[in-house]
């Protein structure tokens, strides 16, 4: 059988390992999200809540392992002429085909150059779509069932998410090659995820209690450990950078672009993201202190890293710093308007949704007139450059986004709601999915905690209490 050891050449597979590492880094965002919600959560639904999540995630990464990826492979498909190009990238790319279960020095490279590369990115679109249905997952805890959680991941995985990327992600999507501008995945992950939530949470109602209005029972949404919100923000911040370094191409002897082709360096995008998460990080800090509310001080380098997630690649370090600001204060009056709207979810949409258009947008005027799109070695409407970054065609990619996520995710409501519902009883609400769904209690232990004597017993009365708590 033919090798070509031009595919493992030391340029490729240095690449290759960058691209590892950010694949698996994504997992970090994932690990760092069910802290963040282990935290927020009421004590008696802990382990239900980091059950669904990494079920969640692990489902909806199935679904773009079997048919998501070629979705994407899709434009390049078209860019460079391959006939019938969404079917051969399906036959290809799809979990059995020849380029996903081929090593890569049997691939010519003619066919497909850089394949150990693109094999890797594969690896990155799996657990980034796990990190978005984590992300959709933060925006229904407590409440929601399992099935249709389930369910709906793997078509985030196996459809919604990659289309988003084949539109709007990379540099010979539709909308690219026209202006619109990603590079830290804002439309994919934070946009798609975002919209989704904002139907699902309408759908599936308030947690029992919320907006002050009290339940009979007296229950209520109240953070078990609210320092596990802080740890679940490190995680993530720790993940960002390599993420970061994996959303572009590496190019040898030449350098490191955006993942639209934008003329780019990886100092400059790690920059960029630090001052980013500063500038989130010091208006999170004086929101916290300012309103009494912790959470701030830890979600604001986030909203922070969201809303300049289409700037990192283009954009300087001190746009970056001041627009990593306003993250914090769009978050904020996001969940406000969502409190207005009795809509329960004081996480994902105030930080990925709200943040996420308003920086696209804010990209779009900043960066006017900056060249995307494109790829090396392409010429005519495929060439380098050949678009141009408008406000106007950012705001196009937000409103696919939010069409390719919102419609499908209304469907799905709707059709849940019409067989079996979406939402817990609320009895298992009250006393606590940990026991109603699994029968334990997350913090439970084999012995009943021994009852103190009164203050002031004598010696053998303190005996005798700890005889009969032992009996």
């Amino acid at each position: 059988m033919p090798q070509f050891p031009e595919q493992a050449s030391t340029e490729w597979i240095l690449s290759t390992f960058v691209y590892t590492v950010g694949a698996i880094a994504v997992l970090l965002v994932v690990v760092g999200l069910v802290f963040i919600d282990v935290g927020l959560v009421r004590r008696r639904n802990v382990l239900d809540t980091a059950l669904q999540k990494i079920g969640a995630a692990m489902v909806g990464g199935l679904g773009t392992l079997l048919v998501g990826y070629p979705i994407w492979q899709w434009q390049f498909n078209q860019a460079f002429g391959v006939p019938d190009p969404f079917l051969q990238a399906m036959r290809d790319w799809w979990l059995g085909g020849a380029f996903t279960t081929t090593a890569s020095r049997h691939i010519d490279p003619s066919a497909l150059p850089e394949a150990d590369v693109l094999q890797i990115f594969l690896v990155f679109f799996v657990t980034f779509t796990m990190a978005t249905v984590a992300l959709i997952h933060t925006g229904v805890v407590e409440r929601i069932k399992a099935v249709p959680l389930y369910v709906m991941s793997f078509v985030v995985g196996a459809v919604l998410s990659p289309l988003v990327g084949y539109l709007c992600w990379g540099s010979l999507s539709p909308l690219t090659l026209r202006g619109t501008h990603d590079f830290d995945g804002v439309f994919p992950l934070y946009i798609t995820a975002g919209t989704f939530v904002l139907v699902l949470a309408w759908r599936v109602g308030p947690r029992l209690g919320a907006f002050g209005a009290a339940h009979r029972t007296g229950a209520r949404p109240a953070a078990q450990n609210l320092s596990f919100v802080g740890i679940g923000m490190l995680l993530i911040l720790l993940a960002l950078p390599f993420i970061t370094l994996g959303s572009g191409y590496i190019v040898p002897d030449v350098g490191f672009f955006g993942i639209s082709f934008t003329e780019s360096g990886m100092g400059l995008v790690i920059v960029n993201l630090v001052a980013a998460i500063l500038g989130g990080a010091v208006v999170g800090l004086f929101l916290a202190h300012r309103r009494h509310e912790p959470t701030w001080a830890f979600l604001g380098p986030i909203s922070g890293v969201v809303i300049t997630g289409t700037l990192l690649d283009i954009g300087t370090a001190w746009q970056c710093l001041l627009i990593g600001a306003l993250g914090p204060v769009v978050g904020l009056g996001t969940a406000a308007l969502l409190r207005r709207l009795r809509i329960d979810d004081p996480k994902v949409v105030p930080l990925a949704l709200g943040p996420g258009v308003v920086g696209a947008v804010l990209t779009g005027f900043l960066e006017w007139g900056t060249r995307t799109g494109g790829y090396i070695g392409l010429e005519g409407p495929y060439a380098v450059g050949v678009a141009q970054i408008t406000p106007w065609w950012q705001l196009a990619g937000v409103a696919a986004t939010m069409l390719v996520a919102g419609v499908p995710a209304l469907l799905m409501c709707l059709l849940f709601e019409r067989f079996g519902g979406l939402r817990a009883d609320a009895a298992a609400e009250v006393a606590g999915l940990d026991r109603t769904r699994w029968g334990v209690e997350n913090s439970s232990d084999d012995l009943d905690a021994p009852a103190l004597p009164a203050e002031g017993a004598s010696p053998v009365e303190q005996e005798e209490s700890a005889t009969v708590t032992s009996a």
